[in-house]
């Protein structure tokens, strides 16, 4: 019997001014307390960009206004999961409904939070000036 294919997840990468848009997942969630780029699962027969409009409505309140490349794909280790990070438009102000805050930082603030493994991954990748 082979593996069942992946999840596919997708992690908006939001860029304003050269900061990047984080936010720290709740307690209670799978890698509860780090910090993660915004997103979520995408959905049967959801398109890429459809599962960043309808992740960033709920998590927080804005609008995407256009999904460029992916900058970078990273399995989550002991889980199913998949992620694209995905460069992101966006109009609004972000509200945090999801997670307990967010934050506006540059890529050397990034590398010194405590991320969750694959954000950790990408940030990684992202100071050494690589996926972008």
């Amino acid at each position: 019997m082979s593996d069942p294919p992946p999840i596919r997840v997708v992690a908006a990468v939001v860029c304003r001014e050269n900061r990047y848009l984080v936010g720290r997942r709740p307690p209670h969630k799978r890698h509860g307390g780090l910090w993660e780029f915004p997103g979520g699962k995408v959905g049967a027969g959801e398109s890429r960009l459809e599962a960043v409009r309808r992740e960033l409505i709920e998590e927080l309140d804005l609008q995407v206004t256009a999904l460029g490349r992916i900058l970078f794909s990273a399995r989550d280790e002991g889980a199913p999961f998949v992620i694209d990070f995905v460069e992101t438009q966006v109009e609004g102000t972000p509200v945090p409904r999801e997670h307990s805050e967010l934050a506006w930082l540059d890529a050397t603030e990034l590398a010194a939070l405590p991320l969750a493994p694959a954000d950790s991954l990408f940030v990684a990748g992202l100071s050494q000036g690589s996926p972008d």
